[in-house]
């Protein structure tokens, strides 16, 4: 049986049963579809918590639309493309924290990735609120850990370690920023050779996220008045993202919607304005219309579906995709 076929749960059992590491398993040649868990056993703080994993489809046949939640075994999936450059990407999805929006966020972003000769990975992350051990901070142990992960796997996958992204979407967007500006954080103990390996983003492209951290006062437009989930909130709380932007955050390609109506699009200039006083190079675009999750599908048809050109031309502009 390949390592593709396995199901998640299933590899995630054989390596916590037989104590197989990460370095094992993750075998090249790295292949489409491939679903790669980012832990040797349970994730840190994950320890008796018990999850039956959801996959809820809003979407019409040959169009998914699919959102997961009760995530008890992170992964990336991998998406090759077929004349890959050595770039990669770390994609994460948005959902509000509470769920994953894997489809629109995830795979067509991908997809589009792999026309840019991009090595693409979808990551599945856990949720704050779905019962483990100091909640708020497992995205961001698994967004480190992803990250940790493709770097230290990135000469067998064909990757240059030095050109390794996020993209993230939404609440997505807030995780990518999280990682890129938290990177050095320490929120789990080094495993299997990681030791060392950065957490660090060379570039982050963000998409409507909300980067501010409090999810009562900024996150959503105020006449909205949200009751947010207290693990949700203490994560927001902990990780105002445009606060913790230094002269380390690596460059980014920042795009929202003015008539976004979710998150207030002053959470991506207020990123923005953050990263040029620290002197980090940044390209910002805020469109008059796209409301919030465009994404690729839902901006089609719209001025703004140039974002993706947009991003594609600072991306060879800035040397990721030579």
């Amino acid at each position: 049986m390949s390592r593709s076929s396995f199901p998640t749960a299933t590899l995630a059992a054989v390596m916590l049963a037989t104590g197989m590491h990460a370095a094992t398993v993750f075998a090249a040649p790295l292949k489409p579809g491939d679903e790669l868990p980012l832990w040797p056993g349970t994730p840190p703080g994950s320890q008796g918590v018990s999850l039956t994993e959801t996959s809820t489809d809003a979407g019409k046949p040959g169009d998914p639309q699919r959102t997961l939640a009760g995530i008890a075994v992170p992964t990336v999936t991998a998406h090759v493309p077929a004349q890959p450059n050595g770039t990669a990407a770390l994609i994460t999805v948005g959902g509000g924290y509470t769920s994953l929006v894997i489809d629109k966020e995830g795979t067509d972003i991908a997809k589009w990735l792999n026309t840019l000769g991009v090595t693409a990975f979808v990551l599945k992350h856990r949720l704050p609120g779905e019962g483990h051990a100091n909640g708020p901070q497992v995205p961001l142990q698994d967004g480190q850990r992803a990250m940790r992960l493709i770097r230290l796997h990135a000469a067998e996958w064909g990757l240059n370690p030095q050109k390794i992204g996020l993209f993230g979407f939404s609440s997505g967007g807030h995780a990518a920023s999280m990682i890129g500006t938290a990177y050095a954080r320490t929120v789990y103990e080094p495993v299997q050779g990681e030791a060392g390996v950065s957490a660090r983003p060379d570039f982050m492209v963000l998409a409507y996220g909300p980067h501010s951290g409090n999810a009562r006062k900024y996150l959503i437009l105020p006449e909205q008045k949200p009751v947010e989930p207290p693990q949700k909130q203490a994560l927001y709380d902990e990780y105002p993202t445009d606060r913790l932007v230094d002269k380390n955050t690596a460059p980014t390609f920042l795009v929202t919607a003015d008539n976004d109506n979710r998150v207030d699009p002053r959470n991506s200039t207020r990123f923005y304005d953050a990263l040029k006083a620290a002197g980090v190079p940044a390209e910002l675009h805020v469109f008059q219309d796209g409301k919030h999750g465009f994404a690729i599908r839902n901006a089609v048809g719209y001025p703004i579906a140039i974002w993706t050109q947009l991003c594609e031309n600072w991306l060879r502009a800035s040397g990721w995709l030579r």
